[in-house]
């Protein structure tokens, strides 16, 4: 147990000056003590590894808190208070149903930028969307001090309460202050409380003996891996807690790092490398296209944005907008590009005179911004993301389909050639396609364990409306003046998400060969009886003959580090191979072969070690893709009566029903609508919010490409029309 002094030392030895919350509170010129301790995920460890040097002074509880209905609340009490989230309803005066649940992290992090363990009232500052309610125990305004983290669970922050108060007002909130019972004390006038012992105080509850044969339960109360613990596992199992998985999974394998903006992530090397290679691989298959690259800005007039009404509509909710330059006003205001027909279409207006301009065809690689109101998601749904973006104009429909067919069929392929990711290819019915266009073509994929479909890219016609509204006129070859025919086409850094859900696994990452940073680790094992010097020379030989085979690879001879903590640290990142070369390796020329997806060891002849890990590499890019179509198919069901939809949905399936046409938009809506009232009633759920970012109704997701038999008769699952195609649903990010 620590003592003050300790503390004290600690503090020194640490530098909070880079700390947000030490920075603000300093900005606001209020005194406060900041310093280190023991790291405490909970309350109760506070209390019993951080004395304080008073017993009117207290650490703080704190719980986050989401609702479907009434929001966000961070609770903050007196360690010693008592909870009950239904008794915490009526003192803030909730009306209609009410279910207070402990948020996730992905919600903390996004919310209050900091993890479980770490929060605090402090943290507040970060709700840069102000939509929490800040909740504070009245008895901690009676104390000398209030002790909370600030962002990090190894330290705390000591202020009086008022200048606890002067802090959240300063950053934008107005707490509600309540009174709550302390632990095993009478409750508040009200209620009886719901469990109360019988006979006298000094009765103790009955434990059941303990069945032996009973099944053992999941630990459903984890902790995330802090930053600093020597821990690699990964916390989360998936099919435990998907969302949470995958948490724990981009950040344990330096993927992503969280940003002070919701939202916003940073792209971290090892995630950025894939990307990369996604590019490589791009750039030539465009050239083969004729596609030339270019780059337009990243503002657009308002003007501009609102030329094509259906367009902006679309876009509307999601558009972020430049208000002020310095202190001043712009005379008006400037968009963010969420997307860059408007600001394009201009300039193919000025270029575009003769049939002898056609067809133009260009791309960018891009950041976008949407300011996306949905729980945001790292790779799958942020506010800023990277993206290659395809725009054509040609001289007729036709040509301009072809544009479009094309581009989807190498979305097509950097999913199943690259990722290793099987998709659907479709159209999208009128209700789903691209706001302003003509028709919209998708590539679909399947996540497995969440049984949600993601949109993987998508490929549009926009006709001759944006040619129309932009005036991209030419003559053709009689002197006639003509409108182009359009296409847009993009694929974004959500490729790299959908690869993570689909191969992740309890370890961490499994990346596919061809988009690995690094496709084999070369590790040593070294010990007080073999030291490096005698394994450097043989592991040098080895990385030269993968490396003059184009092998992605690396020598990892970091002394730092023993074997075992190397081999955690490259089966988290998810390397294809590794090779282990110890002193018996040595002894024979040979070297040992361990493969990430599957997990098999093979003993391996140095002269031969190179060319079997080329083949190797090879069968495991096949196998992943096998795996995940096998495990794709199994979930991809035909339902023709719709008493079937609805339980085969609850089973994680991608549903093929007879449809009446991509046209009939209200019937689709019933089924969005029919699927989430229906699910909603058998799990027991309340009301599921509009803006759910995952919401339990079904939706189209593509009429595919490959068509099964219709047979002549077959009626629509939903209106009773005669169906015209099969259509594909599902739950979907």
């Amino acid at each position: 147990m620590e003592n003050m002094s300790d503390m004290k030392s600690a503090t020194e030895a640490i530098d909070f000056t880079s700390n947000p919350i030490v920075q603000k509170l300093d900005a606001l010129s209020i005194p406060h003590n900041t310093y280190a301790h023991a790291l405490s995920m909970a309350a109760d460890d506070l209390v019993a590894n951080v004395p304080l040097p008073s017993e009117n002074e207290s650490h703080t509880k704190n719980l986050f808190f989401k609702d479907k209905k009434h929001g966000f609340f961070l609770v903050t009490t007196c360690t010693d208070a008592e909870m009950n989230t239904k008794e915490l309803g009526k003192m803030l005066k909730l009306e209609g149903k009410v279910n207070l649940r402990l948020a996730d992290e992905t919600l903390l992090i996004g919310k209050l930028g900091c993890k479980k363990g770490c929060v605090g009232p402090l943290s507040i500052m970060n709700n840069s969307d102000k939509d929490i309610t800040l909740v504070l125990d009245d008895a901690l305004m009676s104390k000398e001090k209030i002790h909370s983290h600030p962002l990090r669970n190894d330290a705390s922050t000591a202020l009086v309460p008022s200048d606890l108060l002067k802090f959240i007002k300063e950053v934008g909130f107005e707490p509600t202050m309540l009174t709550f019972p302390k632990k095993g004390a009478a409750p508040l006038p009200g209620k009886v409380p719901a469990s109360r012992p019988s006979g006298d105080k000094s009765s103790k509850p009955q434990i059941a003996p303990k069945d032996k044969n009973a099944p053992k339960t999941k630990d459903i109360n984890k902790k995330q891996t802090k930053k600093g613990e020597t821990q690699l596992a990964l916390k989360w199992k998936k099919e435990e807690n998907f969302a949470m998985w995958y948490t724990d999974v981009i950040v344990l394998s330096e993927m992503i790092s969280y940003y002070d903006i919701s939202g916003c992530y940073i792209l971290r090397p090892w995630s950025y490398q894939i990307w990369e290679m996604i590019q490589d691989w791009f750039r030539p298959e465009l050239r083969k296209l004729d596609v030339e690259n270019s780059y337009f800005p990243m503002f657009v007039s308002k003007d501009r944005l609102e030329k094509e009404k259906d367009h902006v509509e679309g876009f509307a909710p999601e558009v972020a907008w430049v208000t002020k330059s310095g202190d001043d006003d712009l005379a008006a205001p400037i968009a963010v590009r969420p997307t860059s027909e408007t600001i394009m279409y201009p300039a193919f207006a000025d270029w575009i005179r003769s049939h002898r301009d056609l067809p133009l065809k260009l791309n960018q690689w891009s950041n976008v911004v949407r300011w996306e109101f949905k729980d945001p998601t790292p790779f799958l749904r942020t506010r800023e993301f990277l993206w290659q973006e395809g725009h054509t104009a040609h001289a007729s429909f036709d040509d301009a389909n072809v544009m479009v067919r094309k581009a989807l069929e190498l979305y097509r392929r950097v999913y199943e050639e690259l990722l290793a990711v099987p998709v659907i290819p479709g159209y999208k019915t009128e209700k789903e396609k691209f706001a302003g266009g003509h028709s919209t073509t998708t590539v679909e994929a399947y996540i497995p364990v969440s049984g949600r479909a993601i949109q993987g890219a998508t490929s549009h016609h926009l006709g001759q409306n944006f040619g129309k509204m932009f005036d991209i006129n030419y003559q053709d070859e009689k002197g006639e003046t003509q409108t182009v025919w359009q296409t847009s086409w993009g694929l974004t850094t959500r490729t790299i998400g959908v690869m993570i859900m689909v191969h992740g696994d309890d370890t961490g990452l499994v990346l596919p060969p061809k988009v690995a940073p690094q496709q084999v680790v070369i590790v040593p094992i070294v010990s007080k009886k073999c030291p490096l010097e005698n394994l450097s020379s043989y592991c040098e030989e080895i990385l030269k003959s993968l490396e003059e085979k184009n092998i992605r690879c690396k020598l990892d001879d970091r002394v730092s580090y023993n074997p075992g903590w190397k081999y955690a640290h490259w089966e988290q990142k998810g390397v294809p191979i590794r090779i282990e070369v110890g002193p018996r390796d040595l002894e024979k020329k040979e070297a040992r072969m361990v493969v990430r997806f599957g997990g098999e060891k093979i003993d391996v002849s140095v002269d031969n070690l190179a060319d079997a890990v080329e083949k190797k590499l090879v069968e495991v890019q096949k196998g992943m893709f096998d795996k995940a179509t096998k495990f794709r198919d199994d979930h991809l069901v035909k339902v023709t009566e719709w008493k079937d939809f609805v339980p085969e949905l609850e089973k994680h399936n991608l549903i093929m029903t007879p449809w009446c046409g991509p046209e009939h938009q209200d019937w689709e809506e019933w089924v969005k609508n029919k699927s989430r009232e229906e699910s909603l009633q058998n799990s027991g759920e309340g009301p599921e919010e509009e803006t759910a970012a995952t919401s339990v109704a079904a939706k189209t997701l593509c009429i595919p490409f490959n068509q099964p038999e219709l047979a002549e008769g077959t009626m629509c699952i939903a209106s009773g029309l005669p169906a015209t195609c099969w259509v594909m649903w599902g739950r979907s990010y």
